[in-house]
């Protein structure tokens, strides 16, 4: 029941008449008695006693019975039987609705899996678990519940475990230290830098270093069961100094871990606030995307194969993209040729089933040299980001 409907409920509860109360009145109406109506319906003149009483219920067989010899249709009888049962509910336990309201908000039974909140045994516990985790000091509404003053996370357009998961982030990003972020050092060098590393996948251990350097906090979080989040960028503390870039690496994939890097990437570059983004990379990223992410996906596919040669590639090969032309030409423009294969399959050039080889797996890699919540990893439970 929503909020409104629960109170109309509570008020109807108390008008409630039983269905025996109609009865009576219709048999008033139409000069009959019990019996008259027992013989009608061919039931036992008991039964049809106990349902005037209240004691027995109106059963779906009983209600076409009424309907048909009171011309009601049978609808009603099962209506005003609902309706007067529900009246004899004892009161409801007034903490269900706020566990209900709790569980709605967050995905509880994950985050205390997950150690991201602590067991807790009672309501109360609960809510102080979650206000500390998004750093409130209660939980009003989900619009309050998103607003943390420091940590400036958006959820309008976000699930609860989508939130969650980022807000995650947020305090996993925390227990990093790294350089001054200069945005005009890292749309320069900086890129520059980064795209070197997605040469050789033994250079991907060195992306958490060279980032942090960078003045970026890198950090993986696994994604919580049933969502598809692959990546995020926001701004610590809404800090336009202080970006954090989150992965989730539910593919382990090198192509997929580059193009989402990438895609996140181009955000910082921008400036843009914050960013969730989910499938992008794979059979399913056919769905139009807003303009900033339609930008991010464009940029961040270019910044790592320049679409001129890409475009000049496919020109002169055509319909003979062989395994060795793609490892040349990875080789040529500096790329690692799982991620060229990965462009060529993305814009239709070639199968999903083509060179799979070649999409190396890069989790272990990643993780091995980035602070990472999930796979194995075990963090801190939550930290009160507005300690």
């Amino acid at each position: 029941m929503q909020n409104g409907e629960l109170d109309l409920w509570r008020v109807s509860r108390e008008e409630a008449k039983s269905p025996g109360e109609f009865i009576r009145k219709e048999l008033e109406n139409r000069g009959w008695g019990q019996a008259d109506l027992a013989r009608i319906t061919n039931r036992p003149l008991p039964t049809v006693n106990e349902i005037i009483q209240g004691k027995r219920q109106i059963m779906p067989e009983m209600a076409v019975a009424l309907g048909i010899a009171f011309k009601t249709g049978p609808a009603i009888w099962m209506k005003r039987e609902m309706e007067y049962r529900l009246s004899k509910v004892d009161q409801v336990d007034p903490e269900m609705e706020k566990r209900a309201r709790l569980y709605d908000l967050a995905p509880i039974k994950e985050m205390q899996k997950r150690r991201w909140i602590a067991p807790t045994k009672t309501t109360a516990a609960l809510e102080l678990e979650l206000c500390k985790f998004f750093g409130v000091v209660s939980i009003e509404d989900e619009v309050t519940m998103a607003a943390a003053t420091r940590q400036r996370i958006i959820s309008d357009d976000l699930s609860s475990s989508q939130t969650a998961w980022l807000f995650r982030a947020a305090h996993v990003a925390r227990m990093l230290t790294v350089g001054k972020f200069d945005p005009k050092l890292f749309t320069t060098s900086g890129l520059e830098l980064i795209r070197k590393l997605a040469a050789r996948t033994q250079d991907l251990a060195h992306v958490p270093r060279v980032l942090a350097e960078l003045g970026i906090r890198l950090v993986v979080v696994e994604p919580i069961s049933k969502t598809y989040i692959d990546g995020a960028a926001f701004w610590l503390d809404g800090n336009p100094l202080c970006p954090v870039i989150v992965l989730s690496l539910r593919y382990d994939r090198i192509d997929w871990f580059w193009h989402t890097l990438a895609h996140e990437l181009m955000h910082i570059k921008n400036g843009d606030k914050q960013s969730v983004d989910s499938k992008l990379v794979g059979e399913t990223r056919h769905e139009s995307t807003a303009e900033i992410e339609a930008r991010a996906d464009k940029e961040g596919a270019d910044f790592l194969v320049p679409k001129a040669r890409l475009d000049s590639f496919i020109r002169r090969h055509g319909m003979h993209l062989t395994r060795k032309k793609i490892l040349t030409f990875s080789k040529l423009i500096g790329i690692h040729e799982g991620v060229v294969n990965g462009q060529l399959q993305h814009v239709g050039e070639i199968a999903w089933s083509a060179n799979r080889d070649l999409l190396v797996k890069v989790r272990d890699i990643i993780i091995a040299s980035a602070i990472t919540d999930g796979y194995g990893h075990t963090l801190p439970i939550s930290i009160n980001i507005n300690s």
